[in-house]
């Protein structure tokens, strides 16, 4: 059955008219929550660095000892810690090839000088055979000549006699100076070379305090080179800071590290060999520089920025800034901005240029507050 013109154009229409109603019937957007931010006023500040490096108490002066033969140990005299006093017999060698290489330069010895007494005894007869007219002058010069020949002998048997005896005497290794034992590397029944370190010896005297500094603050500790009491050592376990003086830089930077080692003298003070310590280099206080909480900075396209407050609007802008440093849970912002200038503090990650925010109040503050306003 066919339906009449006015019907069909009346069913023909109803998608239309369902997709205008679905079309009214759209919420707009909610608009952006208005968010609670803390605030900070900036004001101008005093501001100085202080920097502090791990370091470890050491001798000015520390000698890796070895015997100067080779040989077999045959005992070691002192052990890890022990005080030691100048001359002091450290350790000993097998002394026995020794003393046999000493007992065949005295025979050497012995048979130069018996042959140097024969050619001067020789000498002396020859003089008087040429005054009678026995000899040529000639014969007279070749006995001279084997007498030079056997003086030299004789003072080369001498010098071997010697250097035998001390190589004997090398057997023993003596402390060079008063100090601590702080490394045994060779022990009794070992076979070391001639030179080859058996004992460590810290000697007593200044004690140095040895730490690394990265490649971008070796400027400032360089500064201080040389300069009485210029750095504060701090000891472990101690809140004592004692003065101490940067002597030494280390002109290249560790291998492993890439750091500088540095040696700051303490002096005479009450510090432990081995003791950990911390080193305190504090720079130049600088006036007029602005302080902010750390929280207060955020990453936006890749430059450092803050959020600024425009009080009349109640809208927040990022401010690109430039920090130089930190002190304690403040950084240092040297340039982008001005006392006076209202800047957020917390909630800085939430936040969108143009943004509406309101001052975060404290719960007790804001019922008092509604309180209040109740009351009147």
């Amino acid at each position: 059955m066919r339906l009449p013109f006015s019907r069909r154009a009346l069913f023909a229409g109803v998608p239309l008219c369902v997709l205008v109603l679905v079309a009214c019937s759209r919420h707009e957007p909610a608009p952006e929550p208005v968010r609670a931010v803390r605030t900070l006023k900036v004001a101008g500040d005093v501001a100085g660095g202080r920097y502090e490096f791990a370091a470890e108490v050491k001798a000015r002066v520390e000698s890796r000892l070895g015997f100067r033969v080779g040989g077999k140990i045959l005992q070691r005299d002192v052990d890890l810690g022990d005080s030691v006093k100048a001359g002091q017999v450290l350790a000993r060698l097998d002394p026995r090839d020794l003393r046999l290489g000493e007992d065949s330069a005295r025979a050497a010895l012995s048979s130069a000088q018996a042959s140097h007494d024969l050619a001067a005894a020789d000498y002396k007869r020859y003089q008087e055979l040429l005054a009678q007219g026995f000899i040529s002058a000639a014969e007279l010069e070749r006995r001279d000549a084997t007498l030079k020949a056997a003086r030299a002998t004789l003072d080369q048997a001498h010098a071997q006699s010697a250097v035998q005896g001390n190589q004997a005497g090398y057997a023993s290794l003596r402390a060079d100076a008063a100090g601590v034992i702080t490394a045994v590397e060779a022990e009794p029944g070992q076979v070391v070379a001639a030179g080859a370190p058996v004992l460590r010896l810290a000697q007593d005297g200044p004690r140095d305090a040895v730490f690394s500094v990265p490649e971008d603050k070796l400027a400032l500790v360089r500064a201080l080179e040389g300069q009485a009491g210029a750095v504060k050592v701090q000891p472990w376990g101690s809140s004592e800071l004692l003065p101490a003086t940067v002597r030494e830089i280390a002109a290249a930077t560790d291998a492993a590290t890439r750091t500088f080692l540095v040696k700051a003298d303490v002096g005479g003070a009450e510090v432990k060999l081995g003791q950990t310590a911390a080193v305190i280099v504090e720079t130049p206080r600088i006036a007029g520089v602005i302080k902010l909480p750390l929280g207060a900075l955020v990453e936006l396209q890749g430059k450092t920025s803050v959020w600024l407050l425009d009080a009349q609007t109640m809208t927040v802008q990022a401010q690109p800034v430039q920090a130089s440093g930190a002190e304690g849970n403040a950084v240092i912002v040297t340039a982008g901005l001005m006392p006076g200038q209202e800047v957020v503090t917390a909630g800085v990650h939430v936040l969108t240029p143009g943004q509406k925010v309101r001052r975060y109040a404290e719960p007790s503050a804001a019922a008092a507050s509604a309180a209040t306003a109740v009351t009147h």
